[in-house]
């Protein structure tokens, strides 16, 4: 068993945020892995069409809105770069502020604006780049700065799944590692090193694990606070206490990852909430606050404690119930 992501909207998630109206799964889903072929690069690798070049894109991320014609016949998936750019072209890997619409096109409703998700007053919200989600499709391989108009038959979604579309913009890059103040380390916790790119190296030190939930903040951020609900955009590795060994990291994967503070093992939910955008978090993880008490094995972290180390790297709040 993993931390995993839980609204990565990938296709299943994005089936589900259409037909329900909510921005993540119900159930925590196993992140993608990236890929370093050329072939996926791109991912999806949505080209523009009539369904996306007929969509008509105003104003600016905050304030983007856009107009969906009833007639389009989401034959294939397309996307049309509605107004462009001239940052980089995106890549995977990469954390981006934004915003992004998703669009019943029968009605022209707009059934999620992230703006209405932001925790400041910006109306930005992270996304990351990628090609194994919808939000992170709709900006991969584009120049930073761009709109794009994002066309999604609903047999792409799922069975019984409507048609969508999504507008979305990257307005600028976020960075990838904690950026608040260092803080001096905690007596009795693991200690932990960082690489030159921020990857920790975490070392296990030689004494029985707690009993309860033990947290230090390695990094004191002073962006918005972590609430609970909260989609949470995270580098992080994990570690067992019993042999130091990793099973589960971020960095391993070459991205970022996000998942609700709700979706997550006790003893994890307790180290985001409450916590501030920009800090690196250390915890340890008692088997009754991760995956419980038995026997170990090599199946899953059962008996396991579990020692993470989180850079904070962006929130968004949950969508607001209808």
């Amino acid at each position: 068993m993993r931390i995993r992501p839980l609204a990565a909207l990938s296709v299943a998630a994005m089936s589900a945020l259409l037909l329900a109206g909510c921005s993540g799964s119900a159930e925590p889903d196993a992140s993608p892995t990236p890929s370093s072929s050329a072939a996926s690069d791109c991912g999806l690798d949505p080209q523009p069409g009539a369904d996306s070049d007929a969509i008509t894109v105003s104003g600016a991320a905050p304030e983007l809105t856009a107009e969906v014609p009833a007639d389009l016949e989401f034959a294939d998936l397309q996307r049309t770069i509605a107004a462009d750019a001239d940052g980089d072209d995106l890549a995977i890997g990469q954390l981006v502020s934004g915003q992004y619409l998703v669009i019943d096109p029968t009605t022209g409703e707009v059934l999620l604006d992230s703006a209405t998700t932001t925790p400041d007053d910006s109306g930005l919200i992270p996304m990351i780049v990628d090609g194994s989600s919808i939000f992170g499709s709709s900006v991969l391989c584009t120049p930073l700065g761009s709109a794009t108009a994002f066309t999604i038959p609903g047999s792409m979604l799922g069975e019984g799944a409507a048609n969508a579309v999504v507008v979305a913009q990257s307005v600028g890059e976020l960075p990838t590692v904690a950026t608040g103040a260092d803080q001096d380390p905690v007596a009795g916790m693991p200690e932990v090193e960082l690489d030159d790119d921020g990857a920790p190296a975490i070392t296990i030190p030689d004494q029985d694990p707690p009993t309860e939930v033990e947290i230090a903040e390695l990094k004191l951020g002073d962006g918005a606070t972590v609430e609970s609900g909260d989609t949470v955009f995270v580098q992080y590795s994990g570690v067992k206490w019993s042999d130091g060994s990793e099973f589960d990291s971020s960095w391993s994967r070459g991205a970022p990852s996000q998942f609700q503070t709700t979706g997550v093992v006790q003893g994890f939910q307790q180290a985001l909430e409450g916590q501030m955008v920009g800090s690196q978090v250390l915890v340890v993880i008692p088997p009754a606050f991760g995956y419980g008490e038995g026997e170990i094995n090599d199946e899953d972290l059962t008996g396991e404690t579990l020692v993470f180390v989180v850079d904070i790297l962006g929130v968004q709040r949950a969508a607001a119930a209808e």
